[in-house]
C-alpha cells in the first residue's frame, strides 16, 4: 500500500508559527496514517464522508480528505486551523468534481446557497428551473444577458451551465457594478479556479476564452453515481486542477513546499497557460511577452527542469542581463529542484545559469589565442589580448582626444555608447568608409557626411587606446565572441543545446548576435521570455535584425500573480504616458493585463520636506514589521532611484531606530527591511514595498546626456517611466508612494495633477 499527499493552495497559504508542525504531522501521515498520536478521524454529521481531521498538536487539527483506489491511499490536505474551528470547517466543505467542467474542487455547498437566496430576496432571481446544458456551440451565443446586469453581458446559463459557475457565484457577479464586486463574487476561499474565471470576464474574456485560458474542459462529465473516490483522483490529474491542486513527491519535497508558503507558490501551482508553454515544442526560436509578475520567469525555470528531466545531458543556458537576476535565477532553480543537475562550466551537460556578459567571456576563454581573426573581424587589427575590460571613461577620453570636429551636441559619451552599439559593432565596421555607408536604422540623429568622418575619429581614437591598453568593452567581447563561434566548422559544435533568455528586452544587439551563435537553429532552440515596457537599460531593437526569426511564434501572458488589482492598476497607469514597441517593432500594450488578487489601494502621500518624509516612512516601515510579527522582514523594502538616496534612506532610518539594510551589487536579502535601488529590485518581489522619494528631479533624472537628439532623450524618458512601472509593480500586497516637494511628473493622476497645484501635502488611501 502507497499513501500519497496532495497539496491544495489554500493548505499552503500556513502561518509561518505552524509550518514546522504542518511539516511534521504531514510527513508522518505519508509514512503511516495509522501512527500513534495523529487521530486521523471522520467527522460524524460531514457533509462528505471523505473529510477527515487529524491531531497537529494540542491546538491545532488538520482538515483532509481521505481518498482510496484499490489499497493505495491519497490524501488531499486542506489546511490548519484552531480545533473547534477545524471540526466546523471539516463539517461543512465537500471534495467534488465540478460537473459541468470536470474541475476538482473544495467547496462550502451552504455558504453557496445561502448567498443565491440573498440575491433572490433582494429581486435577483434565476429562472426555474435552470436549462439543460448548452451543447459546445452554446459559447457563441449574443443573447442578452438575462438579469439586465451593467458589467458582465453573459447570460446566466452559460455562466452556470457552460462555465460551471456556482449559481449564487453567477448571480453575484452579474449584479456587480464594478470590478472589484465581480473579484468578490467567489467567496475568499472558493476554488481559484472560480476567481480566476471572473477575473477574466472583468477583463472583458468571454466564457469561451475564459475556459480556453483555463484548459477547463466544455465536455466533462461524472458518473450518474455522483463522485467516486477514482473520478476525484483521475480529476486531480488535471491540467487546469495544476492551479490549486499539487502532488507532492517525497519528503524533501514537502519540506520546501511548506517553508517556502505562499512565496513559493510558483514552485508547484501553475496556471494552465504557463503549463502550456513548459511542455511545447516549438519549431525555431519562441518569444513570451507579459507585463510584471504574470509568470515569465516561472515558465523559464520549470521549462529548464523540464528539458532537463527529459532529455538526459541536455545543454541548457538560463541566461539574463544582470548578475544579479542570473543569481537570483540559479537559486530559484535549485529551490524548484535540488536535484538537477547544474553546470559549472559552458557547455558542460545540465543548466548553465549566468549573466550574458559572463557568457561572453567564457567563450573567449575557451577560444584562446584562436580569438585573433575573430577581432580582427570585429575591430579591424586582430590580437589575442582580449582579457581587461575598457575604463568607463574610455568614451569621454577619446571624444576629449579626436573631438575637435564634432558638432557640440555630438559630444556625449551617452552617444557614442549607442552608435557604437547599435551601428557599427552590429554591422562589423572596420574602416571610416564602411561607416560613412552604413545604414543606421532607428537612431533618430541624423548625420551629415562631415559628422559622420567626425564621429569615426573619435570611434578610431577610443579603439587605439583601447587596443593600446590591452581591453575590449562588454559589447565588443560579445560581439567577438559571437564572431568566433559563427567562424568554427559545424563538426566542433556548439555550447549549448538549448538557450532560455529572462528580460529579453534589456539585450543589447551584440548580446542577441550571441545568442543567436551559442545554439544551432532547430526546435526549441532560443526561448525569450521579454516585457518591452519593462525595458530599463538599453535602446529599442528589432530581433530579425540580429539573426532571430520570431514571427508567428509569439504569445502573450496577460494573468498577473503577484501584484494585487489596486497595485497593478497604479503600475500600469504609469505606462499610459509612453509609447512602446516590442521585439518584433509592433506596438506593445496593457490590454488585458488583469490581476488575480485584490488587497488596499496604493497610499500617495506628499510631505513638505525630506525629514517629514523620512518620518513618514519610518513609521510605514515599522508598522509593517509589527504587522508581521519579526517574521520575515526581508518582505518589506524601501525602493529609490539611485545608491545615493538609498544610502540617504538608511542613514535616515537607522537614527529614528527602524534598522533596515543596504542592499547593493554583491549582496543578498537578509531577515531586516531592505532599501535598495528600483533597478536593483528588477525581477524581485515582496509583501510591502514603499517607494521613496518619487519627487520631481528625482525620477525622471535629468536628461541633459540626452540633449544630442530628440529621439533618444524620449526613449530615455520612456526608461525612466518603465523604471517606476518596475518599482511599482513590485509589491503584492501593500504599496505605499512618498516624495517631499512636488510628485514626479510621472505619477499618474490625481498626484500629476496636484503637482500642477504645488500642493505641499496630499495623502490618497489610509495607511493606519
Amino acid at each position: 500500500m502507497t499513501i500519497s499527499l496532495i497539496m491544495t493552495k489554500q493548505g499552503n497559504q500556513l502561518d509561518a508559527s505552524v509550518r514546522q508542525k504542518a511539516f511534521t504531522f504531514l510527513q508522518k501521515i505519508t509514512t503511516d496514517d495509522t501512527a500513534s498520536g495523529l487521530h486521523i478521524e471522520p467527522i460524524k454529521g460531514a457533509r462528505d464522508p471523505r473529510v477527515r481531521t487529524g491531531r497537529v498538536d494540542q491546538q491545532y487539527r488538520a482538515v483532509l480528505f481521505k481518498l482510496t483506489s484499490g489499497a493505495d491511499t491519497t490524501y488531499v490536505f486542506h489546511g490548519i486551523w484552531n480545533h473547534d474551528d477545524a471540526i466546523e470547517v471539516a463539517r461543512k466543505i465537500e471534495l467534488r468534481v465540478n460537473p459541468v467542467n470536470g474541475m476538482p474542487e473544495i467547496r462550502d455547498v451552504e455558504v453557496e446557497r445561502a448567498r443565491a437566496v440573498r440575491f433572490e430576496t433582494a429581486g435577483i432571481t434565476t429562472p426555474k428551473p435552470l436549462p439543460a446544458r448548452p451543447e459546445a456551440s452554446a459559447f457563441e451565443t449574443t443573447s442578452a444577458p438575462l438579469l439586465g446586469a451593467p458589467l458582465l453581458d453573459v447570460p446566466l446559463d452559460e455562466l452556470v451551465c457552460v462555465l460551471g459557475l456556482p449559481e449564487g457565484v453567477a448571480l453575484a457577479a452579474l449584479a456587480a457594478t464594478r470590478d472589484d464586486e465581480v473579484l468578490a463574487a467567489a467567496a475568499s476561499d472558493a476554488p481559484q479556479w472560480q476567481h480566476l474565471a471572473l477575473v477574466g470576464l472583468a477583463a472583458g474574456m468571454s466564457v469561451r476564452e475564459v475556459m480556453d485560458d483555463l484548459g477547463l474542459d466544455p465536455n466533462a462529465v461524472t458518473s450518474a453515481a455522483g463522485d467516486t473516490d477514482d473520478e476525484l483522483l483521475k480529476s486531480l490529474q488535471h491540467p487546469a486542477a495544476s492551479i490549486e491542486f499539487a502532488r507532492i513527491e517525497g519528503v524533501e519535497e514537502l519540506r520546501r513546499v511548506i517553508e517556502s508558503g505562499d512565496f513559493g507558490a510558483w514552485r508547484v501551482f501553475l496556471h494552465p497557460e504557463q503549463r502550456r508553454f513548459v511542455a511545447q515544442t516549438t519549431t525555431g526560436a519562441f518569444r513570451l511577452s507579459g507585463g510584471a509578475g504574470t509568470g515569465k520567469t516561472v515558465v523559464l525555470l520549470h521549462r529548464a527542469k523540464r528539458l532537463l528531466d527529459a532529455h538526459p545531458g541536455v545543454r541548457v543556458i538560463l541566461t539574463t542581463y544582470t548578475v544579479n537576476l542570473a543569481n537570483a535565477m540559479r537559486r530559484d532553480l535549485n529551490r524548484l529542484d535540488p536535484d538537477l543537475l547544474i553546470a559549472e562550466h559552458l557547455g558542460e551537460p545540465g543548466a548553465y545559469v549566468t549573466g550574458i556578459d559572463a557568457i561572453a567571456r567564457q567563450v573567449l576563454r575557451a577560444a584562446g589565442s584562436d580569438v585573433s581573426d575573430s577581432v580582427e573581424e570585429v575591430l579591424g587589427v586582430g590580437h589575442a589580448d582580449v582579457t581587461h575590460i575598457t575604463a568607463e571613461t574610455a568614451w569621454r577620453d577619446a571624444i576629449s582626444l579626436a573631438g575637435n570636429d564634432l558638432p557640440e551636441r555630438l559630444r556625449s559619451s551617452r552617444f557614442f555608447e549607442a552608435e557604437y552599439a547599435l551601428v557599427v559593432l552590429p554591422a562589423r565596421i572596420t574602416s571610416r568608409d564602411e561607416y560613412l555607408r552604413a545604414r543606421r536604422p532607428g537612431r533618430g540623429v541624423r548625420l551629415g557626411r562631415a559628422e559622420r568622418a567626425a564621429v569615426w575619429q573619435v570611434v578610431e581614437a577610443y579603439r587605439l587606446a583601447s587596443r593600446i591598453a590591452g581591453s575590449i568593452d562588454f559589447q565588443e567581447t560579445a560581439t567577438i565572441a559571437a564572431a568566433w563561434l559563427n567562424s568554427r566548422s559545424a563538426d566542433k559544435g556548439r555550447f549549448a543545446d538549448r538557450v532560455l533568455v529572462d528580460e529579453g528586452q534589456d539585450m543589447t544587439p551584440a548580446h542577441w548576435q550571441l545568442l543567436r551563435a551559442l545554439v544551432a537553429e532547430g526546435p526549441d532552440d532560443l526561448f525569450i521570455a521579454e516585457d518591452s515596457h519593462q525595458r530599463i537599460y538599453g535602446n529599442k531593437i528589432t530581433l530579425s535584425h540580429y539573426g532571430i526569426a520570431i514571427r508567428g511564434r509569439s504569445r502573450r501572458l496577460t494573468l498577473n500573480y503577484r501584484t494585487t488589482a489596486q497595485n497593478l492598476h497604479f503600475a500600469v497607469t504609469i505606462l499610459a504616458g509612453g509609447s512602446y514597441q516590442d521585439l518584433e517593432a509592433e506596438p506593445e500594450s496593457t490590454n488585458g493585463y488583469r490581476s488575480a488578487r485584490s488587497g488596499p489601494r496604493p497610499v500617495l502621500r506628499g510631505l513638505a520636506s525630506l525629514s517629514e518624509e523620512l518620518d513618514s516612512a519610518a513609521a510605514t516601515v515599522s508598522r509593517w514589521m509589527s504587522e508581521l510579527g519579526g517574521q520575515q522582514l526581508d518582505t518589506i523594502a524601501v525602493l529609490v532611484r539611485d545608491s545615493r538616496q538609498r544610502d540617504l534612506v538608511v542613514t535616515g532610518l537607522t537614527e529614528r531606530g527602524v534598522p533596515v539594510r543596504a542592499v547593493d551589487r554583491n549582496q543578498a536579502r537578509s531577515g531586516a527591511p531592505l532599501v535598495m535601488t528600483m533597478h536593483r529590485a528588477k525581477g524581485a518581489e515582496f509583501a510591502k514595498v514603499l517607494l521613496f522619494g518619487v519627487s520631481e528631479g528625482s525620477i525622471p533624472m535629468p536628461m541633459r546626456d540626452y540633449e544630442f537628439s530628440d529621439e533618444d532623450k524620449a526613449d530615455a524618458l520612456l526608461r525612466e517611466r518603465s523604471l517606476l512601472y518596475v518599482a511599482a509593480s513590485r509589491a503584492r500586497d501593500e504599496l505605499v508612494v512618498t516624495w517631499s516637494g512636488d510628485p514626479s511628473g510621472l505619477m499618474p493622476a490625481p498626484a500629476g495633477a496636484l503637482a500642477k497645484e504645488r500642493l505641499p501635502h496630499w495623502q490618497s488611501g489610509s495607511d493606519g
